[in-house]
């Protein structure tokens, strides 16, 4: 099956802009590591700044979705569904499995069409610890609404998954794809182009 999804909010990249982002942490845990403000001051703010940043895997500069992404929807979407017993979603038994070795998603690297400029987003992410709330900035590279990709899902018990698959794609529309999902980044629209 062949689909089109049109997004109808903004897409949040999810790469850490640092391709040796481990190898730095590691780094940055040695017994002779700086500390943060003296890396701050050596790199610079923009620099760090930047190093935090996520964005979009491109090829040959296009920006791109991996085809797990997509299998990581589809159980978040799965997940949830299963708790509304009306939908087919509910009655897949170990769906992560199902998803993981029956329903496939081609090709590996999905283009995305890009309506516009693609710009960033800063937003503040909150969490509660041990040593009470934390407030840090996150920025992201951001597609814009109205961009759209292509790709084919191959289900090798169609007749038994159909279904649950056009309940995970029409679910999309309530919760999207990518970071920040919550807020309803990510979210679309799909439309079956064949199958």
């Amino acid at each position: 099956m062949k689909v089109r999804l049109t997004f109808l909010e903004p897409v949040l990249g999810t790469w850490p802009s640092n391709e040796n982002i481990a190898r730095d942490f590691i780094a940055s845990k040695a017994p002779d590591a700086s500390t943060i403000e003296d890396e701050i001051a050596a790199l610079g703010a923009d620099a760090v700044a930047e190093k935090g940043k996520t964005v979009f895997p491109r090829t040959d500069g296009q920006p791109i979705l991996y085809d797990y992404q997509i299998k990581g929807f589809f159980k978040d979407a799965c997940g949830m569904l299963a708790r509304v017993k009306s939908k087919k979603s509910s009655a897949l038994k170990a769906y992560k499995k199902i998803i993981d070795g029956l329903i496939f998603v081609e090709p590996r690297m999905i283009p995305i069409e890009v309506n516009g400029e693609v710009g960033e987003c800063q937003r503040p992410l909150r969490a509660q610890t041990a040593q009470g709330e934390r407030i840090s900035l996150a920025n992201s590279e951001e597609i814009p609404a109205g961009s759209t990709i292509e790709f084919e899902i191959v289900m090798l018990d169609e007749k038994a998954h159909k279904e649950a698959v056009l309940e995970w794609l029409e679910y999309g529309r309530l919760r999207g794809i990518g970071q920040w999902r919550n807020s309803g980044k990510g979210r679309f629209t799909y439309e079956v182009l064949n199958g």
